[in-house]
């Protein structure tokens, strides 16, 4: 896992909880990388696992509504450092249908060795649209967040029914409907 996304979860933890939350999970987590990440690094996804699980330990906050907050700090970096990305897009649906033939295309560029989920388009018309994720990380909450944040970018109403193919969430489809 690239180490841009470690960065930022251990950012929003200081902003959320304070650094001292930082501090205490890398000490208590036992990580192969003592917790020192560079943004352009690549990091074991275990490590992740091990910091949201201490995190949900620490907070009691369920390790998918972390995920799913996370997403919406993300989305604001995404906005800081790659905003021509989703300056390419005049509406939701087209950005969030391009994330594997052009979104993904591009982050592999930056990041060759990325590991990233598979996005495929399901259904498309302009009321709505269908998208599979597949991820052996299960990390469909994260990209649930990635997607409300991006409607909201596009002051798009709409809603999102989450379709677990498979129950670990490594399958999952989501149908977004504009309202």
């Amino acid at each position: 896992m690239k180490g841009i996304v470690f960065t930022e979860f251990l950012d929003l933890v200081e902003n959320k909880f304070g650094l001292e939350m930082v501090d205490t999970l890398i000490d208590e987590s036992n990580l192969a990388s003592d917790g020192i990440y560079t943004s352009v690094g690549t990091y074991e996804f275990s490590e992740m696992l091990t910091l949201l699980t201490n995190l949900k330990k620490r907070t009691g906050i369920p390790v998918n509504d972390l995920l799913h907050v996370f997403a919406t700090h993300f989305f604001q970096v995404l906005l800081r450092d790659y905003k021509e990305f989703i300056l390419m897009y005049n509406d939701p649906f087209s950005l969030l249908a391009s994330i594997e033939n052009h979104i993904h295309v591009e982050v592999r560029k930056l990041y060759p060795d990325a590991e990233l989920p598979t996005f495929k388009i399901i259904e498309r018309s302009h009321e709505k649209l269908i998208l599979n994720y597949t991820s052996s990380r299960a990390m469909y909450s994260f990209g649930l967040g990635l997607m409300e944040n991006t409607l909201n970018h596009f002051n798009q109403k709409a809603e999102i029914i989450l379709k677990k193919n498979i129950d670990d969430g490594s399958d999952v489809d989501f149908i977004i409907t504009k309202k």
